[in-house]
């Protein structure tokens, strides 16, 4: 038979890993794999907050153990163009780590007594979003860095929880798009599982590997909250084929003339030769 108070303290450790699982999903949603389609976001450049949907709760569960709060949220940043379009798969933006609380303070629990307070964090990686168009419903994929979220329980037990352990964690879900009097939802009612690791004492679910996560977020555009953040299909303009014009043949160069023979400079005329002076008479002898 175990103790009263021990499987008290067990139900407490649990806590913990519901916890810590819903602290790594805020931007969380399950679904398949999808297919690398030509995908847009927009509007470019404008930045966004992930917040419960009104009245709604994150719920987080391992076996009989439930925590619930009341308060989630997160924000990102649509990449400015062209980074906002992407021709064969998602188009990923940034994540502020998320936070969790119940009316600004620690989460309850199922179990009494027993309350978890969570911590996320960038230390070994950032945290990205992930948007894929499809038209038979585009999905969102966030990836928590290694130990990118810890959750440390208090009450008759002393658990730490760790999300993603081992390295990153990449988990996907449905994007609900947003209607004339609402705007679009990140979907996680349907549950997502996380990897975790578990640590602390005797009593510690400690052999605990996984956790689900369940909630619905509402996404709204914060640089100009009358439009909304879209996912669509990208326009990807056909590639014209532009006709290559042969090249004009470079006409042969027209062979240079001759070059006309210079005349042969005309001799110079011999000088004429001067006279031979007339000689002059001898003088006529005087009588």
């Amino acid at each position: 038979m175990v103790p009263p108070r021990s499987r008290t303290v067990r139900r407490s450790a649990l806590v913990a890993v519901a916890v810590l699982a819903g602290a790594g999903l805020t931007t969380l949603q399950a679904g398949p794999a999808q297919a690398a389609a030509a995908t847009t976001v927009g509007p470019a450049g404008h930045s966004y907050n992930a917040s419960l949907v009104a009245g709604s709760t994150a719920v987080f569960k391992v076996s009989t153990t439930t925590v619930t709060c009341n308060q989630s949220v997160n924000t990102g940043a649509v990449p400015a163009e062209p980074a906002n379009t992407s021709t064969d798969g998602p188009v990923v933006s940034p994540l502020t780590p998320p936070t969790f609380a119940n009316n600004g303070g620690a989460c309850p629990t199922n179990v009494l007594f027993t309350t978890a307070r969570t911590v996320s964090n960038s230390t070994n990686g950032a945290w990205t979003f992930a948007l894929q168009y499809d038209p038979a419903g585009s999905t969102g994929t966030m990836t928590i860095p290694k130990a990118g979220v810890v959750t440390t329980i208090s009450g008759l037990a002393s658990c730490v929880v760790t999300v993603a352990p081992d390295g990153p964690a990449s988990i996907s879900g449905p994007w609900v798009p947003g209607t004339a009097t609402g705007s679009p939802v990140l979907d996680f009612s349907a549950g997502v599982a996380l990897p975790i690791r578990v640590t602390g004492g005797l009593t510690c679910p400690t052999g605990a590997t996984t956790a689900t996560f369940s909630a619905r977020y509402a996404v709204t555009d914060t640089t100009d909250p009358t439009q909304q953040i879209t996912v669509s299909a990208a326009v990807v303009p056909e590639p014209t084929e532009t006709p290559t014009t042969e090249p004009t043949p470079t006409e042969e160069p027209s062979p240079t003339a001759e070059p006309t023979p210079t005349e042969e400079p005309t001799p110079t005329e011999e000088p004429t030769p001067t006279e031979e002076p007339t000689p002059t008479a001898e003088p006529t002898p005087t009588e």
